[in-house]
């Protein structure tokens, strides 16, 4: 028989008494685990430094927690939690030798975290306004989504054919110490910059996101990034998850001893493309956001606007190598 999968969004239970992986009711509200973990935030020195919510007010990194059952962290998050610091020690060639499927879980983990404590702040928020706390219907298809394959953690949940993620890494010369950042979670996307390399995942797209950058990720994976040249692949990443509008569904079927998420087709309105179409400009405005370090303002990026602004290619189309870059790291 089949264990029993647990969603905390039906009905929607963001409370600190129950584990957030299974539900699991807890001894303690003080029973929990760092969303960003302990070995992260001591190697970048992140614990009081300042993360800014939604509502735009601010927490430190290691204000944000989630409920945990000490059993559960023991089992199955210290483990990845342990497998994931090792190989991000060790750098570029440790994590790409790592299992993809672990880098989704560890980097869903993260991010599933932040989304538990924006609503959390939300319903506060709500509740001090003496309002019932609500939220859209297509973000609730995405988070429990992403809480539901969060438990091939501690589940024998199988995927069946398919790959729920874009994952893209690439070797980067970055500065020492680099501590680079990005979330969005309306799009589930994520990013990180450390060490000698940078890891972008799309958390819930079927490996949509992979196979619309096809070209372009096999003409860089295998070269070293200058970190302004990987900023502008996050940004085109980004803005291509942000064009992305079907909403994965999934079948989920017991068989025997275990769990199998078969994917649906993806569907959309009207039969549109995967895809909505890319508008230069507003792709100009997402690269001006995460080339704010080295100060190109929009109206550099898209002085042509039929050809925004690059430092991965020339006019030519040919590659720039990260050494013909004349900027700071």
């Amino acid at each position: 028989m089949a264990p029993t999968l647990y969603s905390p969004f039906n009905p929607l239970n963001f409370s600190n008494r129950n584990c957030f992986l299974t539900g699991q009711v807890l001894s303690s509200e003080e029973e929990k685990i760092q969303v960003f973990p302990a070995w992260l935030m001591s190697r970048y020195n992140l614990a009081d430094q300042p993360f800014k919510l939604l509502d735009e007010s601010y927490a430190t990194y290691k204000d944000l927690k989630l409920p945990c059952a000490a059993s559960t962290n023991e089992q199955y998050i210290a483990p990845l939690e342990n497998t994931i610091a090792e190989a991000f020690t060790q750098g570029y060639q440790a994590v790409k030798a790592l299992d993809p499927m672990l880098l989704f879980q560890w980097a869903g983990k993260l991010l599933y975290g932040i989304v538990f404590n924006e609503i959390q702040a939300g319903i506060r928020q709500q509740h001090v306004s003496g309002e019932g706390f609500s939220m859209s219907q297509a973000l609730i298809h995405k988070f429990s989504h992403l809480h539901l394959m969060l438990q091939s953690l501690n589940m024998p949940l199988v995927f069946d054919e398919f790959t729920p993620f874009s994952l893209f890494l690439f070797k980067v010369n970055n500065a020492e110490n680099e501590f680079g950042y990005r979330d969005e979670i309306n799009t589930l996307t994520f990013s990180l910059r450390i060490q000698d390399f940078g890891l972008i995942i799309c958390l819930q797209d079927n490996g949509a996101n992979a196979r619309y950058h096809r070209d372009l990720y096999e003409q860089w994976q295998n070269r070293t990034l200058h970190p302004i040249q990987f900023e502008e692949m996050n940004a085109r990443i980004f803005y291509s998850a942000f064009l992305f509008n079907k909403l994965p569904e999934y079948n989920v079927l017991p068989v025997g001893d275990e769990i199998y998420l078969e994917a649906m087709a993806l569907r959309g309105m009207g039969g549109k493309p995967t895809f909505d179409m890319w508008q230069n400009k507003t792709y100009g405005q997402v690269l001006e956001s995460f080339w704010k370090k080295w100060g190109f303002v929009l109206f550099e990026i898209i002085k042509n606007p039929e050809a925004p602004m690059s430092f991965l290619f020339k006019p030519d189309e040919s590659v720039i190598d990260n050494s013909e870059i004349d900027l700071p790291l």
